[in-house]
């Protein structure tokens, strides 16, 4: 009897803004939500997993791939708050239960501004619109701001850059440690490089939305670099996160090799 394959040890979201990061590597992953990756991480039922940042920085067990990261430079318009009343009104937010670091990075720029209304999960996509303050990312966010609303939209990459000047990384590649993670890193930054020289592949062929959006998406909104800049970003992320009691953070440690 032929050995079985091994079960994938990887782990990526499915949304658009990922593709690029995970090209030609699909069958090696697992496809899910940030928030269920976060979990098999902790039950070391993955190795290395794209997850929130918030994921690396609230728990001392992992390492970040340098140079790769899902980020934003300004709008990132799938990361929003949806808003019918002013801000400063707001008591309570109906949150997409898929978020990890959306939610914190949230908490922290309405926490800047004197605000700490409580958080509840979103029951489905369909209630969205109803709520007077609704926090969405990926597919759903980018599906609920291109259609009719009725809904102000407050960007969290926006925010963050007013606040700090700085991009804001929303997500990146969490290696466990305890594990040999030399060819996973070989096979990470591989599909990085392949995914950026395919990008006209990508917005060409992928499913989500229209091409012309996709363009747009990936041209204006989606920055896929892990240096300098991005590290004070997430110095800085994690320097308000202690500030506003959403700690204790760890140093994150990024490795290359």
């Amino acid at each position: 009897m032929p050995d079985r394959p091994a079960s994938p040890r990887l782990g990526s979201v499915h949304y658009l803004n990922a593709a690029p990061l995970t090209f030609g590597i699909e069958e090696q992953m697992v496809f899910t939500t940030p928030a269920r990756l976060a979990e098999l991480l902790r039950r070391d039922e993955l190795d290395a997993a794209l997850v929130s940042i918030t994921e690396v920085l609230l728990h001392d067990r992992y390492d970040i791939l340098d140079g790769v990261a899902i980020g934003a430079l300004g709008e990132v318009y799938s990361v929003l708050l949806a808003h019918k009343k002013p801000l400063a009104e707001v008591r309570e937010v109906f949150c997409d239960t898929a978020s990890l670091t959306s939610v914190n990075l949230l908490k922290v720029l309405l926490a800047e501004r004197g605000l700490k209304p409580v958080f509840r999960p979103l029951g489905s996509y369909a209630a969205a619109a109803a709520k007077d303050f609704v926090l969405l990312i990926g597919d759903p966010a980018i599906d609920f701001q291109r259609a009719p609303h009725t809904h102000h939209i407050f960007d969290l990459g926006q925010a963050w850059h007013e606040l700090t000047g700085l991009p804001f990384v929303f997500a990146g590649w969490a290696l466990r440690r305890g594990v040999d993670q030399a060819d996973n890193i070989r096979t990470l930054r591989a599909a990085k490089l392949n995914g950026l020289r395919a990008l006209e592949q990508i917005i060409r062929d992928r499913p989500e939305h229209d091409a012309a959006f996709r363009r747009i998406y990936f041209e204006r909104h989606i920055r896929y670099e892990l240096n300098d800049l991005e590290k004070q970003a997430i110095a800085r992320f994690g320097e308000l996160l202690v500030k506003h009691r959403l700690g204790p953070v760890f140093p994150p440690r990024f490795i290359s090799a």
